[in-house]
């Protein structure tokens, strides 16, 4: 049986696998991150269990989401948490994949969203030992073609200005950028610690579509404390969903 957990404070409820792939941090700060928008389409691409865009539907009751999630089982789940927040009337799953550009049109997704966030999977093909449990190597490692392949094809849902959101580990950093050039401007950077003293585990970009504006790289912020509690501003996040921009 599924697991049924929280998440800001019990704001958002998610039924989840009890073991595997399970919603965690890098979710809370991806949706703490996004822009409010005053209506239109959120897409959460790779959503799972849909954590990210029933947070974002909830905090932005104007918009309309989708999400976007190929892992049958996941989106089966995902399909259970939309009524389970009230959500019937403008969430819906799309069981698919990303790469598949028929399949982007028949949803009616492309260049449709005006905010696409996505947490890619973080491994890539032969890099890393892979899970043998098949949701969560999945849900973990990106297919041939890396971060540049799958931000490539978030964008491809995106309207001109619209703004995308990523999370993703701070040493891709590079791709992340070659992913973005030409193509995303205003980008803005937030790098994530684990403690103090300690390298960026994660980044956090963002950016507008179609614009030529400057790259900011913006002040990172700290998780943990050293005895592993959160710190105040993680504590916040995580728990009532401050924002991470000012905006």
């Amino acid at each position: 049986m599924p697991d049924v957990d929280g998440l800001f404070d019990g704001s958002v409820s998610l039924r989840q696998p009890a073991r595997g792939h399970r919603v965690g941090a890098d979710a809370v700060l991806l949706a703490a991150a996004a822009p409010k928008i005053a209506g239109g389409l959120i897409v959460d691409v790779g959503a799972g269990v849909g954590a990210v865009g029933l947070a974002l539907a909830l905090w932005n009751p104007q918009a309309s989401v989708a999400l976007l999630e190929k892992n049958p089982a996941a989106a089966a789940l995902a399909r259970e948490n939309i009524p389970l927040n009230g959500l019937a009337d403008r969430v819906r799953v799309v069981e698919a994949d990303l790469f598949d550009p028929g399949a982007r049109r028949a949803a009616n997704l492309s260049e449709a969203a005006d905010l696409v966030v996505t947490n890619p999977p973080y491994l890539t093909p032969g890099a890393a030992r892979v899970s043998p449990d098949p949701d969560r190597a999945m849900a973990h490692v990106l297919d041939e073609g890396g971060v540049e392949k799958w931000l490539h094809a978030a964008l491809s849902l995106l309207r001109p200005s619209g703004v995308l959101v990523a999370i993703h580990r701070a040493d891709a950093l590079a791709e992340l950028l070659a992913a973005t050039r030409s193509r995303l401007g205003e980008l803005r950077l937030v790098p994530i610690f684990p403690r103090e003293g300690e390298k960026a585990m994660r980044v956090i970009l963002r950016g507008r579509k179609g614009s030529k504006g400057p790259l900011a790289l913006l002040p990172g912020f700290v998780l943990h404390e050293a005895d592993g509690r959160f710190t105040p501003l993680a504590d916040d996040i995580h728990r009532h969903g401050r924002r991470i921009f000012e905006d």
